[in-house]
Order: C-alpha cells, then structure tokens, then sequence
C-alpha cells in the first residue's frame, strides 16, 4: 500500500479582480498549506476501484471523483504505464469548505502517481498536464506556499516567512457552493494583492469572498468572531468558505483557541496544524 497526504489548503488573502466571460474570474491569491489533510492509499489490483472512508466520506461518489479524473489524465500523459488500481480515499476535511479539498485530493493522486509510475518529478509539466482538472489543483500539486493570479493556475514563489506557524481551522459544518459564492460576489476591484514576505501580504490583504460567503452562510460571521476573540494574529475566511482559520504565534495559545471553541461549539468542525 502506498500513501499519499492531500493537505489542506487555505488562502491566506485573495483579491478578487474582475468576472471573465468564460464563467472564471481573474484572482490574486496566496495559498499556503497545512501539514494535515486527507489521505490517499492505491494498491495494484485487477481493475480500478475507488473507496472512500472517513468521517467525511458521506455523499461522496466513487465514479464521479477528482481523484479518478486525476488518474485518468496521469494515463493520458508519456510519464510511464499506470496498472489497475485499488484507491482508498480517507476524508478527515469537509466537503466544499474552501480549503481544497477535492483538488488536493486529486493532486494528492497526481504526485503518488508521478513518483511511483511517471517518475518525472517535474511539477511544472505536471500542473500544465492536469490544468483541466480545476483552478486549485496546480496549487495542490505544489504544495508550498505560492502566490497565484489569472484563474489561479499562474503561480509565483512567494518568500514564504510562515513555515511552522500554528494554524486552527474552524468549519461550522456548513457546505458552501464555490460558485455560489462568486456570483453573489459584487463586481469591485478593491486593489491588487500587496507585496511583501508571506506574512506582510497575508496582514495586509483580505478575502473578498468573505462578505458574499456570509450572506449565503451566517454561521461564518460566528465562526470568524469566535476565532476574533482568541490570541491569533490573523483571523480569516479561506477560499470561498465556510472555513475560516486563525494564525498564532505558538502552538500554546492555538491549542488555548481550539479547546475553547470546541467546548462552546461541538458541533463545530476544527483541525489544529501548522503551515507547510
């Protein structure tokens, strides 16, 4: 059995720019990545199946995946032959939350198969080869702190002082639409995303979905106060929601954060971790 970690992402700000006519919009953001988040298992088998387990699993389709659209583009390129699988997919993130999720599944799926089928360990050519497949899994496949423009998919290195920092994610247990949240977005280009090291950016920043995300989803308003009134430096709404994220200095006052939120909310959703 081989493994493959698809860690959470969250945008630490992201301005959004203009509406396309494709349907896309023109975004800048900063992506970093946790060192927690769902887990991918293959085996060599006969024919190819998909399991999903996991306290997140439910309602989840095992023939309309992103994992199984991510293997059938790794088939598609000369990277070398890929035999019949057996995936097993443990969802510990919740579903349409703004932190990745089915995107860092599937490029979860891309860097296992590179590494044990492809052995190209270009991830250049693997994000031009699986652009299709979704604005955020290029992001994904990376893994590492990057500034992201266009659709998302044109990635910058950013100069990433955030590695190891603590970070609570809070979900209330609410499915947001991505696009949903999009089109409830106002149309105002508030500005370019600042410059600056990972941290100045994310300070300076902000996530111009919050506010079209509350308005569809209340309880992220509650969750963003919850995390407001905890020793963070930085409190706030990651993609297109519902979760949002608190940064703290230490991990001591992190875990002061979840054990309060948790004792208050139960029925909340929350991960402690550190960016990548």
């Amino acid at each position: 059995m081989i493994t493959e970690l698809a860690p959470a992402k969250i945008n630490l700000a992201l301005h959004v720019r203009a509406r396309r006519p494709d349907g896309y919009h023109e975004i800048e953001t900063l992506f970093a990545f946790c060192r927690d988040g769902d887990r991918l298992e293959i085996e060599e088998t006969r024919a190819d199946e998909l399991r999903i387990v996991g306290p997140f699993a439910e309602g989840l389709s095992i023939t309309d995946n992103l994992v199984l659209a991510a293997l059938a583009a790794m088939r598609d390129q000369p990277f070398g032959d890929i035999p019949p699988l057996a995936i097993t997919l443990t969802k510990y993130l919740p579903v349409a939350a703004g932190i990745g999720g089915g995107s860092a599944d599937a490029a979860a799926m891309i860097r296992l198969l590179d590494r044990q089928y492809g052995h190209n360990g270009d991830n250049k050519e693997l994000v031009l080869a699986t652009a299709h497949l979704g604005a955020d899994v290029g992001a994904c496949i990376v893994g590492h702190t990057r500034i992201g423009i266009g659709v998302g998919t044109d990635l910058h290195v950013a100069s990433d002082d955030l590695a190891g920092c603590p970070v609570l994610l809070v979900n209330p247990r609410v499915p947001l639409s991505t696009g949903a949240v999009f089109n409830a977005w106002d149309g105002v280009d508030r500005d370019p995303l600042p410059q600056g090291t990972a941290r100045e950016i994310a300070l300076a920043g902000r996530n111009d979905l919050e506010e079209p995300a509350i308005r569809l989803c209340p309880q992220i308003a509650e969750v963003l106060a919850a995390l407001q009134r905890t020793d963070a430096w930085l409190v706030r709404m990651s993609g297109s929601g519902a979760t949002c994220f608190a940064l703290f200095d230490a991990e001591a006052a992190r875990s002061v954060a979840y054990a309060a939120i948790t004792a208050a909310q139960p029925d909340w959703w929350c991960l402690e971790s550190t960016l990548a």
